[in-house]
């Protein structure tokens, strides 16, 4: 059991300190959620897709989605909506799958010759989910902003271009997932 500086028991011991972590990373494949956040017809079809803007890990603007780690003792659902709503803000109001069950998993490496998926500070295991959001986005955290587009336009090679590790060819498949890639 870890404790804080007081000697009371961590309230939320799934985190760690950043030391703990870069080690961690240096041993272990590491757990993460990632969401594509889109908004439905009455249908349940897809019509937009949400897209964040963000400050990449190299100082440049890129896009993204939403993602993070699972931590100690979390459920993916719980893991989810955490970071659904960490990014995308309370009042998104994820709809989240009745069964936790991935469109896809991501194996993320620290080389590009390994895996079209790139993380260069880690081995990562992401699963990957197509979330509606009926609430209104108000990026936090590190995002700057959400663009909702068309299918078409999310799947398009202008903005593959701009997401870092490969997640381009990851919302590609959310995409087509969904029975929207054109």
């Amino acid at each position: 059991m870890s404790f804080i500086g007081t000697g009371t028991p961590d309230p939320n011991p799934g985190w760690l300190s950043d030391d703990e972590l870069a080690g961690i990373r240096q041993r272990l494949p590491l757990l993460y959620v990632e969401a594509v956040p889109v908004r439905v017809d009455g249908l349940g079809q897809v019509t937009e897709v949400g897209v964040l803007l963000r400050v990449g890990s190299a100082g440049t603007i890129t896009r993204t989605i939403v993602s993070g780690r699972v931590l100690y003792g979390e459920t993916l659902r719980d893991a989810l909506f955490r970071h659904l709503e960490k990014d995308l803000g309370p009042m998104a109001f994820p709809q989240l799958p009745a069964s936790p069950n991935p469109f896809s998993v991501a194996e993320y490496f620290p080389s590009p010759t390994l895996s079209q998926y790139v993380d260069e500070r880690q081995h990562a295991v992401a699963l990957a989910y197509v979330v509606p959001v009926t609430g209104t986005c108000d990026p936090r955290q590190d995002a700057l902003e959400i663009t909702w587009m068309t299918p078409a336009e999310a799947a398009s090679d202008a903005v593959s271009a701009e997401m870092e590790g490969g997640r381009g060819a990851l919302l590609r498949t959310a995409i087509a997932s969904v029975g929207k890639l054109p």
